[in-house]
């Protein structure tokens, strides 16, 4: 029989069994558990092989839960929603006072809120851990964004320390977020970030490909020497990785083959769903959200091609000479200014939040755990701590000195490429939401004035005035009939 182990963990999909190899990896002896056995049998199989590492299966709950150590700390990884609470009420049957649960999946923040409630009267601790760095981070480092119960955190920190991605000038990528659904909440913005920035990079592809006509020999040098810079991340990793990948059932590149039709699990949405409920303006993870949602009409479009074809709408509408060198160049700019403008809503849309909820959260703590394990690793976090570390109340990560001036630098590049694909009939929605974003913030007047006067004009809304304090209301359309009379 297996000495008390120091941990479980319950759900053995890959994430899972990744989580578990690696926890038992760093020296602290797991007991493991699924309802589907056989996954457990493999977990223990796959300890085995990489390296005898100290993993316990278990094929029924009640001697999974008795074989941890008090107090007993057990981390789910199963789908988000109904299967998370019949897990919970599975184990809490056998969990004692003191005893705490894990919810490590991509949940919804306030089912996790709920939860805490229903496990404090049972005596039992909660937390809800955003987990990030897909099957690879789980086994080797992710990042770990743990919200809820404080006391909770403190039993496992010397766990979580170790079995996070490790980066030599910032730590591990792991803190304590912050109270109640909080780490959930922040995993949901980094989906979001995530949307954003895979739809950018598309565009820029799509750009160099279409208008460009560079082949996928070409896009895997640029992207290669892309990660060597500024954009250096996980992302432009593997887009580079993509381009160079041979098909294995036909002549070509495996990227060409692929189906123009993008998936997706609900975060991306969740995002934008509280950026309006917020007020928060976050059109460049918006604007990858619609992609996507137009992706998905695959067959409409191709019914479109043809009716427009016969109007004389090729793919791309006009064949212009472009310079090659010039027009990479450009493209690496407005992707890095866009991807600024993505992060920014991003970030804002996390303050909006932890304030309303009193969470207190840290963005330049947030951008620091990001740096590694995650799939929006890039150096680029760096300059985002530094951000926040010049300043913790900055309203906008765009008038950030160093960021600002790095927009100024980019933006006549980021107005090409918008331009040019706008000429080309090549939709660029991201970068363009991007630009249209920036544009928007760094002017002292908008036309807002214009539609607070219609508001005003159909259903006296009043509105303030530029030159004395109050609220007005003009009888615009009294006035408006005299003039015609």
């Amino acid at each position: 029989m297996a000495p008390p182990t120091r941990i479980g963990l319950a759900g053995l999909a890959v994430m899972g069994q990744n989580l578990a190899l690696n926890i038992a990896e760093k020296g602290f002896p797991i007991s493991v558990y699924n309802r589907t056995t056989s996954k457990v049998d493999e977990t223990v199989e796959r300890a085995k092989k990489e390296g005898d590492l100290p993993v316990y299966g278990f094929h029924d709950p009640e001697s999974f839960v008795q074989s941890i150590q008090k107090p007993r700390v057990v981390i789910m990884l199963v789908k988000a929603g109904a299967p998370v609470d019949q897990t919970i009420k599975t184990l809490s049957a056998y969990l004692e006072k003191g005893d705490c649960i894990i919810d490590g999946g991509n949940e919804w923040y306030e089912n996790t809120e709920r939860r805490q409630k229903e496990m404090s009267a049972l005596g039992l601790l909660y937390l809800g851990m955003g987990v990030s760095g897909g099957e690879e981070g789980a086994r080797n480092g992710p990042s770990l964004m743990p919200g809820g119960s404080f006391e909770a955190y403190k039993y496992i920190e010397d766990i979580l320390l170790k079995v996070a991605a490790q980066v030599p000038d910032s730590g591990p990528c792991v803190t304590y977020i912050g109270k109640g659904g909080s780490g959930n909440f922040v995993k949901m913005v980094h989906n979001g970030i995530e949307y954003g920035d895979m739809q950018l990079i598309a565009e820029a592809y799509d750009v160099l490909k279409s208008v460009g006509k560079l082949s996928n020999e070409e896009l895997h040098s640029v992207f290669s020497e892309w990660n060597k810079g500024e954009l250096l991340s996980f992302l432009i990793e593997i887009t580079a990785d993509i381009f160079g990948i041979k098909d294995d059932k036909a002549d070509g590149y495996l990227v060409d083959k692929v189906l123009d039709k993008t998936g997706m699990k609900g975060t991306g949405k969740w995002t934008v769903q509280q950026a309006a409920d917020l007020s928060i303006a976050a059109p460049t993870i918006a604007a990858s959200l619609d992609s996507r949602f137009l992706s998905g009409l695959k067959e409409e479009r191709v019914e479109a091609a043809k009716v427009f074809k016969s109007g004389g709408f090729g793919d791309v509408l006009t064949d212009q000479v472009v310079d090659k060198a010039r027009l990479i160049d450009d493209v690496r700019q407005a992707l890095y200014a866009s991807k600024i403008c993505s992060y920014a809503q991003g970030m804002n849309l996390i303050r909006a939040k932890s304030i309303e909820k009193g969470w207190d959260l840290k963005l330049g703590e947030l951008a620091r755990i990001w740096k590694g394990g995650c799939i929006i690793r890039a150096i680029f976090l760096d300059r985002i701590k530094k951000a926040y570390d010049r300043n913790s109340d900055l309203a906008n990560l765009l008038v950030d000195p160093e960021f600002a001036k790095e927009i100024i630098d980019r933006q006549s590049g980021w107005r090409r490429v918008v331009c040019l694909a706008i000429n080309s009939g090549i939709s660029t929605p991201g970068m363009s939401a991007s630009l249209a974003y920036f544009d928007t913030y760094r002017r002292e007047r908008v036309p807002a004035n214009l539609v607070q006067a219609q508001r005003d004009y159909f259903g006296a809304h009043t509105y303030e005035r530029v030159d004395m304090d109050g609220s007005f209301h003009t009888e615009w359309f009294k006035i408006a009939k005299k003039l015609k009379d």
